[in-house]
C-alpha cells in the first residue's frame, strides 16, 4: 500500500504541470486581460488613460513578455512556494484564498453532513421497501432533485423565502447590525445558512440517495444475506450489520471528493447568495481576469481531485478486504 501511495503522489507532479499549462493557455486565449479591465474601470471613473499608462501596467504585471516566459515566471514562483499577488486586491494570493476558505468549508461542511444524514437512511429504506408507496415517493423525489438545476432551485428559494415572504435574509453570512448576545448571533447565523445549505443539500441529496438505494438493492440479494436471515437474525441486524457495510463501498468512492466539495463549495450557490467563499472568489477572479488567483484556485482544485481519488482508493481497500494494491 505504501509503495502504491508513493507512486500515485509522484504521478501527481506531471499531471499538475499539465493542468497548469492548459489552464494558463486557456486564460491567455480568452478575450481581454487584467490591464484592459483595470483601464476600463479607470475610464469609467473619469480618469484619463494614455498609451504610456497601458504599457507601464503591462510591464508591471509581466504581460509584455511572450506567453511561454510568462508561464515559466509563474511556475518558478510556485515552485518557491509563492502563488503570486492578486492583481485586484494587491494581496498575496495565499492570503486571499485563506480568507475565503473557512467560509466555504462552513457552508459545504454543514450541507454535506445534512445530506449524508438524510440520504443514506432514506436510500436504505427505499431499497428495503422496494416497490412500496414509500419507495415510489422517494424515487420520484430523487428524479426531481436530480433534474432540477441548482441555480434555478437557489433562485426560486431566494425569491420565495427572501423576496416574497421576507422571512430569511437575501445575502451574506450575517447581518451588518445584529443585537448583541449569544442567541441573537446564533439565530442570525442560522437564518443566513438556511437558504444556501438548502440549495446545496436538496440537489446533492437526490444523487446520494439513489446511489445508496442501488448499492443496497444489489447487496440484499446476495446469498450471505439470505443465510443471515435463515439463521434467525433480526432484520435490523441483517440490514445494518451485514448489508449496509458492503453497500457503503460505492458511496465511499464518492466521499473521496469531499475534499473538493469542502474547499471549492458550490460556485453557483455562493454567487447567488453572495456567500464570501471560494466559489464566489473564482467567479469574480475570472470576470476580472485576475490570473494569479484563478491559477491558484485551479491548481488547488486539481490537487484535491487527485488526493480525493487516492483517498477513495485507500478507503475502498479498508472497507473491502478483498481489494489490495500491489
Amino acid at each position: 500500500m505504501t509503495a502504491y501511495i508513493v507512486r500515485r503522489l509522484l504521478w501527481m507532479i506531471p499531471l499538475l504541470v499539465g493542468v497548469s499549462i492548459i489552464t494558463f493557455a486557456m486564460l491567455k486565449r480568452a478575450p481581454g486581460d487584467p490591464v484592459t479591465v483595470l483601464l476600463l474601470e479607470a475610464r469609467g471613473a473619469g480618469t484619463v488613460i494614455t498609451d504610456a499608462d497601458r504599457e507601464r501596467l503591462r510591464k508591471q504585471y509581466g504581460l509584455d513578455k511572450p506567453v511561454v516566459l510568462q508561464y515559466f515566471d509563474w511556475l518558478g514562483q510556485v515552485l518557491r512556494g509563492n502563488l503570486g499577488t492578486s492583481i485586484r486586491t494587491k494581496k498575496p494570493v495565499t492570503e486571499v484564498i485563506l480568507q475565503r476558505l473557512p467560509n466555504t468549508m462552513k457552508l459545504a461542511g454543514v450541507a454535506l453532513v445534512i445530506t449524508l444524514a438524510i440520504a443514506l437512511p432514506l436510500g436504505i429504506l427505499s431499497a428495503v421497501r422496494q416497490y412500496s408507496w414509500l419507495d415510489y415517493l422517494l424515487t420520484t423525489f430523487s428524479f426531481v432533485g436530480i433534474s432540477i438545476p441548482q441555480f434555478w432551485l437557489a433562485l426560486m428559494l431566494l425569491y420565495l423565502f427572501a423576496v416574497q415572504l421576507q422571512i430569511l435574509p437575501v445575502r451574506g453570512m450575517s447581518s451588518p447590525y445584529t443585537p448583541p448576545g449569544f442567541w441573537n448571533q446564533l439565530v442570525d447565523t442560522v437564518t443566513h445558512y438556511i437558504l444556501p445549505v438548502a440549495s446545496v443539500t436538496l440537489v446533492s441529496l437526490a444523487g446520494y440517495m439513489r446511489y445508496q438505494r442501488a448499492a443496497m438493492l444489489e447487496v440484499i440479494r446476495q446469498d450471505y444475506i439470505r443465510t443471515a436471515r435463515a439463521k434467525g437474525l433480526p432484520e435490523h441486524v441483517v440490514i445494518l450489520k451485514h448489508a449496509w457495510r458492503n453497500a457503503l463501498i460505492p458511496i465511499i468512492t464518492l466521499l473521496g471528493y469531499v475534499l473538493v466539495i469542502l474547499v471549492e463549495g458550490s460556485i453557483v450557490v455562493e454567487a447567488i447568495f453572495s456567500w464570501p467563499g471560494m466559489g464566489q472568489l473564482a467567479v469574480h477572479s475570472l470576470s476580472q481576469r485576475d490570473y494569479p488567483v484563478v491559477m491558484a484556485i485551479v491548481l488547488l482544485s486539481a490537487t484535491l481531485i487527485m488526493l480525493g481519488t487516492l483517498l477513495s482508493d485507500i478507503l475502498y481497500a479498508i472497507v473491502d478486504p478483498r481489494v489490495r494494491y500491489d
